[in-house]
């Protein structure tokens, strides 16, 4: 599975965030997609499969199991290490729902 850094994570990138709709009320990164964790095995079509995907949560471990998840059923995707909280950190742009 491929990961990155938040730093490396295109501007304007498909981003997947897929953490409690709690964590997510509290602040994600702009332009992010919400679909929880949970819901990926229902949702998953709703993915752009000619764009790069990138998955994020609160710091890489559910994202990588998401991503392990969708590269088991054909999809690559890149898990984003270091999630909202290295987002955060660096100062990248956030939104609050």
């Amino acid at each position: 599975m491929k990961s990155v850094s938040v730093t490396e994570v295109p501007t304007g990138a498909q981003l997947i965030d897929v953490r409690s709709q709690m964590e997510w009320d509290e602040g994600h990164a702009k332009g992010a997609i919400h679909i929880p964790m949970e819901e990926i095995p229902s949702r998953y079509g709703e993915l752009d499969l000619d764009s790069d995907i990138y998955i994020m949560c609160r710091s890489g471990g559910r994202s990588a199991q998401v991503a392990s998840w969708l590269e088991k059923n054909g999809i690559d995707v890149i898990n984003v290490t270091g999630g909202i909280i290295d987002w955060e950190h660096f100062g990248l742009p956030m939104e609050k729902a």
